[in-house]
Parts: C-alpha cells; sequence; structure tokens
C-alpha cells in the first residue's frame, strides 16, 4: 500500500473522499429505494414474484459477488480508472432501467449496476486507504460507513418522494443524475496502483463468486421449486462444494484477495458480524416493510415512504450522538453490543404490526430499529479498519465490506424466503374455511400478496368470495412477517451475546485500537 501513496499523495484527499462518499451513498438507496417502487413495477409491468425480487436480488446479488474481483483489477489497473468504469457503468444501467419495459431487461440491467457498485466500493475505498494514514484513515472509513447508513436511511423516503410524483422510472433517473455528478469530479481525482498486485485471482474470484450464486439462486428459487427439490439441493451442494475450492484457492494464493488469516483476529469478526446482523434486521425491514405498507395496509406510496422515515431518520442522527460518547469514553464494545440488544428488541416490539396499524403503533419499534442501525453507522467501520494491523487495512475494507454486502443478499433472500412460505401455509390452511375460494392457488396467490399486488391476488376467486379472501391473504401475509420478525429477534439476540464475547479482550490488546477510534469518532 504504501508503494501507491506517492501518487494518492498529488491528488486532494478532501476532494476524494467527497466524490467517494457522494457515490457511496447512492449505493445502498439503490436497493432500498429500489424497494419502494417494486408495487408501482409489479403494477405497470404486470410481472410474477420471481422476476420481481430479482429487480433487488440481482443488484445485490452482483454488488456481493464482485466485490473481490472488482478489488483486484484495481490494484492492477488503477483505482481511480476502475472507479470510474463502475461509476459509469452504474449511470449507463440506471439509464437502461429507467427506460425499459421489459422486467427481463431491467433485471439485467439491475445486475450491471451491481457490478459497476462493486467496482465504485471496493475502488473507493482502496482509494481513501492510500490517501489517508492512521486517525486520519479512521475517520475516512468512518466517514464512508455513514455516507453508506445515510444512503440506507434516504433510499426508502426519497424514492416513496420520486414514485408519488413521477413514478417508478424515476428512482433510477435519480441513481443516473448522482453518478453523473460524481463522473465530473474523477478526472481531479487521483490514480494509484499496488505494484505487487499482477495478475486477478481468477481461481478465488470465479468460485466465490459461482459459490454466492448458487447459494443465493437456491434462497430464492426454493419457495417456488421446493427446498427438497433436485434442483435446490444440487445448488445448495454446488455451492458448499465451490466454497470449498475458494477457501483452497485462497490458502494456495501467495498474494491471495481473501486474507483468510483476518478470520483468525477476533476483534475484527466481531465488527464483521455486526453489519451481517442487522442486515436481517434494519436492511430486511427497509426491503420487506414498503411492500406490507401499500399492499396490506392501504397506505399510499408516498404515505409508505413518509413512515419509513421512522426506521431511517435515526440513523442520519445517532451516529453523533454516538461518536461523542466513544469520545467520551464510552467503550465500543457496549455500543456495538448494545446495538444488537436494541435490533433484536424493535424487531420483537415490531410484531405488533397488522393490516389495521395505526403509524404511532409503529413508531416505537421502527425507531428502536433505526437507533440500533445508528448507533453503528460510520463507527463499526473504522473500528473494522482500525483492529487490524495498517499494512492489512485495505485487505480488511475489502473484506469487510464482501461480508457487509454477502450479508445483506443473504439476509434478504432468506427473510423473503420465510415470508413467502409463512404466507403461503396459512393461505393454504384457510382456504377450506373461505366458500368459493377452496380450489384457489395457495402458492399463486400468495406470491401475488407478497410482491405487492393484493387486488390482483383477491381477483382470482369469484366476487362473492373476494371480500373474506381477501382477509385471509391479510392475516396470511401479516403471519408470515411476524414469522419473519421472531427469527429477527432470535437471530439479534444471539449475535449481541457473541459479540460482546468475542470483543473482550486484555485492555491491553484493545487499548490501541479503542484509542484510534475515539480518534475516528467525528
Amino acid at each position: 500500500m504504501s508503494t501507491a501513496r506517492p501518487d494518492a499523495a498529488r491528488g486532494n484527499p478532501t476532494l476524494t473522499l467527497a466524490a467517494v462518499c457522494l457515490a457511496v451513498l447512492v449505493l445502498p438507496a439503490s436497493l432500498t429505494g429500489t424497494s419502494v417502487a417494486l408495487p408501482d413495477i409489479n403494477s405497470d409491468l404486470h410481472v410474477g414474484l420471481a422476476p420481481l425480487q430479482w429487480v433487488v436480488n440481482a443488484y445485490n446479488l452482483a454488488f456481493a459477488c464482485f466485490m473481490l474481483g472488482c478489488g483486484s483489477l484495481a490494484d492492477i489497473l488503477g483505482r481511480r480508472r476502475m472507479f470510474a468504469a463502475g461509476t459509469a457503468l452504474f449511470a449507463l444501467s440506471s439509464l437502461a432501467s429507467a427506460l425499459t419495459s421489459s422486467i427481463a431487461v431491467l433485471d439485467v440491467a439491475r445486475a450491471l449496476a451491481g457490478l459497476g457498485a462493486a467496482a465504485v466500493m471496493t475502488a473507493g475505498a482502496a482509494m481513501l486507504a492510500t490517501s489517508f494514514e492512521g486517525a486520519a484513515q479512521a475517520r475516512a472509513f468512518a466517514v464512508l460507513g455513514s455516507s453508506a447508513g445515510a444512503g440506507l436511511a434516504l433510499g426508502p423516503s426519497t424514492a416513496g418522494l420520486l414514485v408519488n410524483s413521477f413514478g417508478w422510472r424515476a428512482v433510477f433517473a435519480s441513481h443516473l443524475v448522482i453518478a453523473v455528478i460524481v463522473l465530473c469530479a474523477v478526472p481531479l481525482m487521483p490514480e494509484s496502483r499496488n505494484p505487487a498486485a499482477t495478475k486477478v485471482d481468477w481461481a478465488g474470484t470465479s468460485t466465490f463468486t459461482l459459490s454466492l450464486f448458487c447459494l443465493m439462486y437456491a434462497i430464492v428459487r426454493g419457495p417456488q421449486q421446493g427446498w427438497t427439490s433436485g434442483p435446490t439441493l444440487l445448488l445448495l451442494a454446488g455451492a458448499v462444494l465451490l466454497m470449498a475450492l475458494f477457501v483452497v484457492a485462497e490458502l494456495r494464493q501467495s498474494r491471495p484477495m481473501f486474507q483468510l488469516s483476518l478470520l483468525g483476529q477476533s476483534r475484527f469478526m466481531a465488527v464483521s458480524l455486526i453489519p451481517v446482523a442487522l442486515s436481517f434486521s434494519f436492511v430486511c425491514m427497509l426491503v420487506l416493510l414498503p411492500t406490507y405498507f401499500t399492499g396490506v395496509a392501504g397506505m399510499s406510496t408516498n404515505a409508505s415512504g413518509a413512515t419509513m422515515m421512522l426506521l431511517t431518520l435515526p440513523v442520519l442522527v445517532v451516529p453523533l450522538a454516538v461518536s461523542r460518547m466513544v469520545k467520551n469514553g464510552v467503550s465500543t464494545r457496549l455500543v456495538l453490543t448494545l446495538s444488537l440488544v436494541l435490533a433484536a428488541a424493535g424487531a420483537a416490539w415490531l410484531t405488533r404490526i397488522g393490516p389495521d396499524v395505526s403509524v404511532a403503533v409503529l413508531a416505537g419499534p421502527l425507531l428502536l430499529l433505526g437507533v440500533s442501525m445508528g448507533m453503528t453507522a460510520g463507527l463499526v467501520d473504522g473500528v473494522a479498519i482500525t483492529s487490524v494491523e495498517p499494512a492489512q487495512a485495505g485487505a480488511a475494507a475489502g473484506m469487510f465490506n464482501t461480508m457487509r454486502l454477502a450479508g445483506e443478499a443473504f439476509a434478504i433472500a432468506v427473510m423473503s424466503a420465510v415470508l413467502l412460505n409463512s404466507t403461503r401455509s396459512h393461505v393454504a390452511d384457510g382456504l377450506s374455511g373461505v366458500r368459493g375460494a377452496e380450489g384457489a392457488d395457495a402458492g399463486g396467490v400468495a406470491e401475488r400478496a407478497v410482491g405487492g399486488d393484493l387486488t390482483g391476488a383477491a381477483g382470482t376467486v369469484g366476487a362473492s368470495a373476494r371480500s373474506a379472501f381477501t382477509t385471509l391473504l391479510k392475516g396470511a401475509y401479516t403471519d408470515g412477517l411476524h414469522l419473519v420478525l421472531w427469527v429477527v429477534t432470535v437471530l439479534c439476540a444471539a449475535s449481541a451475546v457473541l459479540v460482546g464475547v468475542m470483543l473482550r479482550e486484555r485492555p491491553q490488546q484493545a487499548a490501541a485500537p479503542e484509542r484510534v477510534a475515539e480518534e475516528a469518532a467525528v
């Protein structure tokens, strides 16, 4: 990393930080904002749940899968060049998403946008690692993490306003505008490379990417094909085999792109676990709640976006208070562990949600979930980077972000599958009690309901049965969401215990990272 620093020094670190953070701001917003637009996309393009889910899944999966490969290419070809290429690809993909009327084209464009996002994130993080040192580097990564948190927070509300005012295409058009602004700053940013990086680890890149793809595809298709079906089991077995091959490939590399030695550092692994756990609570709620609000609770897209602000606004406010607490001596271990405890409590509290729930009832649990995420935004990034040796900062940043994004993709896919399975089961159990709906396709109507098209799902039965059938669908969907929330509660509570234990170190071991984390809290 030091070999690249002279090139980086000729640039303006402040400008680089601003441009990278602006680019990173829109990346998570592209996930959460798109989730708000899904019901309108479904209403306009008239598609099934599986292709609709891939509007989100394709982006998140490509984002996670190509992080490591893009990081290697950035070291070889140049970080600024890779950053520019990724931003340009993201812009073009957003343009295609805004213009197309084909769900297949939209899904492909979203996958390409995810590839571009991976290049932007990895190259941007590498530029910050070579532009800053010590506490300044920790502060830069903390600001980067706060930008990502702000993107998650602002995505649903801004998307709600855009969809309500201009339609779902405006969401992707807004991503295009921001990407073009970032591209204007690229010529003023420094270029840097890693002279020691001479080739891409194709074996590691391909096995990791294919393993994650097989796992995600199995989870997404499992509810439709059956969890014990041949194709699903084959995909799961393939994911395990390919991940084993990935580990072997990395162990044989003299300069692995994924430093497996970092997996043995308990502090780094504990901090890396936190955003993965919060993906099941905060990030999944960002994706699942907007469809429930519009489909079951009967909210308009604008009202749904406004309600989601109860979840997202704390992410913009709480980090400042937390940074002051850390600077005043509150341990990062306490803050990070408490964030998971609050996530578990918020998810359990949110089980009060129902078709007729008021915003006043939702306010408490949504705010608590938002506070839990806000407590880690920015802080967790800085702690992750400072928990390893300075020479490993770049590798740690790549691994941390890969684990976070893979965790988000995995969490969304798993919780969506749990929601669909549970909803389908409750619909099937309740059909016999609705006169005139006995022959309805439980799987089909469950898919339409979870996709936000509750009216269309109810329209599959006769008019005389429609009212009772709608009540059944709303109840089944709500029961499915309750199950998701209880699973999240257990996961976050268990993660809180695990993280608390893993972060418990002897004072002399934790002193240096703790001091740097305090300096990084701004």
